[in-house]
Parts: structure tokens; C-alpha cells; sequence
């Protein structure tokens, strides 16, 4: 239980929040680099989580989500979703719409 608070606190503190391997500056994964530079690439202000630090963190996110894989994306307490997701959104123009919206950029 502690963990969930811990989680619910880092997406309350932080607007936009990826839980990811690694940092932003030193993605350990593929799919964590892919979704951190979507982010940089629209200037996105955010806050990364390295999962690999915490091994509680690292189960905790992906039961408090109930989604099964890392990178996690979530904006302004919403949960997004993963890397396919997230650059699916990208290209569609619809995560700059989102951003847009939520008065992130």
C-alpha cells in the first residue's frame, strides 16, 4: 500500500510523469528512449522515474496502472499508456492535441 501512495504522490506532484528505465538523459530501453524523446521533441517538461532503482516502484507501477509494461506515461494524473500508445498519439498529432489541452505546452 505504501507504494501506491508513493506513485499517487509522483503523478500528483509532477504534471507530466514517465516511469521509465532509466533517466531522460540516459534511457536504459529502447521504448523508454522512445517515448522520452517524444517528449523533448515537443518540448515537454517532465518528470522521469527510474523504475530500475526500485524494485517495489518497478512492480508497484504496473499493478497501480494495471498495465503490464514499462515506459508509463501519465498526464496530469491521467494515465496515457505505454510506448505504442504514446507514439501512435504522436503521430496522429493527437498527444500535442492532449498536451495542448491540459495547458502543458
Amino acid at each position: 500500500m505504501e507504494i501506491n501512495k508513493k506513485i499517487e504522490k509522483l503523478i500528483s506532484d509532477n504534471e507530466v510523469c514517465l516511469f521509465m528505465k532509466g533517466t531522460p538523459d540516459t534511457p536504459q530501453c529502447g521504448f523508454s528512449m522512445a517515448v522520452s524523446n517524444v517528449l523533448k521533441h515537443l518540448n515537454v517538461n517532465f518528470k522521469g522515474i527510474n523504475v530500475l532503482e526500485d524494485e517495489n516502484l518497478r512492480k508497484g507501477i504496473k499493478e497501480f496502472s494495471d498495465w503490464p509494461t514499462i515506459p508509463q506515461l501519465y498526464i496530469k494524473k491521467e494515465f496515457i499508456g505505454g510506448c505504442d500508445i504514446v507514439k501512435e498519439m504522436f503521430e496522429k498529432g493527437e498527444l500535442k492535441k492532449l498536451l495542448e489541452e491540459k495547458k502543458i505546452i
